[in-house]
């Protein structure tokens, strides 16, 4: 019987293999080291914040993996031996496959600051690391002080939980506005004046020099570059990013850049091993997408589309209009289509945005500048729907078209404030329109209901 061995029990290697599943009756072994069974990684935040228990973010049984016939190895991958087709397990245990499946994900990026490595610094992004966190930050007896270096999602995230048992937080962001290399600068400035609310000290366009040891080896305080300020702390959060888990193919003769290298059907340069999710990366970049992306919904189609190529039916990785979606604190955020910022901003790409005089809630759309084609927007605190605008961009329609019908995206339940008559008159105010705005008819209220 033909063995498939996947690397990873993240999202993109469990769901590969569940699809295999449904297609053949071929053996699949998932070989891990982070934990005996499938977690959602994105729910770890709400455990330490004591909305969850562990378990509660386990979506399987453990009664699922037999059930189905995925055997689960529990081990570290030292080596892949491609011309023997083997993996070595703990420096001991070989395991052969007929087909590989690297879907090993991401770790913290750490860029060699002094005392990186002390105790009291930490990532967050895997089981370990939140078991860590309930050692170094317990509380804020324990932790009287925690500083997280680095602004996007994770280190939000971080700074959330940890407000979450009141421990002081202060959070060095090195762009002059949270998420700017991302964010437009009115939704960047958006979320600036959110985490300040929130009582968190946000440094902006402020580095990380260093991290301060005590006489046992802990963190005891950290150094800011600019000014060389030293601020006490008991834990220091590295959220700077993530990079590629793939050091233990170095030696493997698998073409790896900054993650593996992977063609549009997720082949590596070595026969029958393949790669999916975060550390999969592109030989060319599809359309504006990154070559990499650490993102929970590619690494879902990547193994619906990789199953396929392992049944008989070699098809290509065609991700499509790109979408995301995340949490500021309390804020939710969507993305559909393309809305760059503006150190990203294209010559063509005209942007309208539109920000609530008194609450947290904006929308920014991108359009063509000759031919008003819509290209794509951003919402703050207004749920939207995905079909809606992936319909119009593959329609190609045009910003008048979605202005006007912008209330039938509209996600939020029957009762919530509806703010699209707003947007729509600022729109024509500031572009001389003559755009209608539409009415919700009761329709669509039952339909959506």
């Amino acid at each position: 019987m033909e063995t498939i061995v996947i690397i990873g029990n993240g999202i993109a290697g469990v769901s590969a293999a569940r699809h295999i599943r449904k297609l053949s009756d071929k053996r699949i072994i998932i070989v891990s080291a982070e934990t005996d069974y499938f977690f959602s990684r994105t729910a770890l935040m709400y455990v330490y914040m004591g909305h969850m228990k562990f378990e509660h973010i386990q979506p399987y049984e453990n009664w699922f993996w037999e059930k189905n016939r995925i055997e689960l190895v529990r081990g570290y991958v030292d080596h892949v031996d491609v011309a023997n087709k083997k993996l070595l397990i703990d420096g001991s245990r070989a395991l052969p496959y007929d087909n590989l499946v690297v879907a090993t994900g991401s770790k913290p990026n750490k860029f060699g600051w002094p005392g990186q490595d002390l105790h009291g610094v930490q990532g967050l992004y895997s089981k370990q690391d939140l078991d860590l966190l309930e050692v170094n930050a317990p509380n804020k007896e324990v932790c009287k002080r925690a500083v997280i270096v680095g602004g996007g999602l994770i280190g939000i995230e971080l700074a959330e939980m940890l407000r979450s048992r009141d421990i002081p937080v202060t959070f060095l962001v090195r762009e002059k506005n949270f998420w700017n290399g991302v964010l437009p600068e009115g939704e960047s400035k958006m979320i600036n004046e959110h985490i300040l609310e929130h009582h968190i000290d946000l440094r902006l366009a402020t580095n990380l020099k260093e991290i301060v040891s005590d006489e046992n080896g802990k963190v005891k305080s950290i150094i800011i570059a600019e000014t060389g300020e030293e601020l006490p702390c008991d834990m220091v959060g590295l959220t700077a990013g993530v990079t590629p888990n793939i050091d233990f193919l170095k030696d493997s003769g698998i073409e790896l850049g900054r993650g593996v290298k992977v063609n549009r059907f997720l082949e590596t340069s070595a026969k029958d091993v393949y790669a999916i999710g975060d550390c999969a990366e592109q030989h060319v970049a599809i359309g504006y997408r990154r070559p990499i992306e650490p993102v929970w919904y590619t690494g879902r189609m990547m193994c619906e589309t990789l199953a396929q190529t392992l049944c008989g039916n070699r098809i290509e990785y065609k991700p499509g209009h790109w979408f995301n979606s995340a949490k500021f604190l309390d804020i939710e955020y969507q993305t559909y289509g393309w809305v760059f910022s503006e150190r990203g901003r294209k010559d063509y790409e005209a942007q309208f945005h539109w920000r609530h005089p008194k609450e947290k809630i904006c929308v920014t759309i991108s359009f063509h500048n000759d031919t008003q084609q819509f290209l794509g927007i951003n919402t703050f605190g207004i749920r939207m729907r995905h079909e809606v605008f992936d319909r119009w961009l593959t329609e190609n329609r045009d910003m008048d078209y979605v202005i006007e019908h912008l209330i039938d995206a509209n996600f939020d339940p029957e009762f919530y404030k509806h703010h699209e008559a707003a947007i729509v008159a600022q729109y024509n105010a500031e572009f001389n329109k003559q755009v209608k705005s539409r009415k919700k008819s009761l329709k669509r209220i039952f339909v959506s209901s």
